[in-house]
């Protein structure tokens, strides 16, 4: 075991570095192709099967060839995908952010200014503090 370490130097701990950042490069692009094809709506589960079927088989060719094919459909997607995604958000966030206290504060203010009468008032206040 120690003369397996004293053989190992510096340039082959930078080929070793190099080779695992190469592969999580690769398992990057294989994971970001697979997520892509299978956001992919308009393509059927036989032609998802066929990519999935050469990406196991023939990956390195499967890959280039996905990425020069469908790169631009690629980017559309995660862009549409980003903004339903940040869309959902902001109407989760608005839909959290109104407390009860503000919308009694807004009821209140609308009793006051006549716009709603005391039983209406009385009713929402009931509802939303339900």
């Amino acid at each position: 075991m120690h003369t397996v370490l004293a053989n190992y130097n510096l340039g082959d701990a930078l080929l070793t570095t190099l080779a695992i950042f190469f592969l999580v490069v690769w398992l990057w692009v294989m994971f970001t192709i697979l997520v892509d094809l299978f956001r992919d709506h308009e393509l059927s589960g036989w032609w998802k099967a066929v990519w999935v079927f050469f990406l196991v088989f023939f990956p390195f060719i499967t890959a280039f060839v996905y990425l020069i094919a469908r790169g631009k459909g690629m980017r559309e997607r995660a862009i549409r995908d980003a903004q339903e995604t940040k869309a959902q958000t902001d109407a989760y966030i608005r839909h959290v952010a109104t407390s009860p206290v503000d919308e009694i504060a807004k009821l209140n203010d609308l009793r006051q200014q006549g716009a709603i009468s005391q039983e209406e008032y009385d009713r929402l206040k009931a509802r939303i503090t339900a």
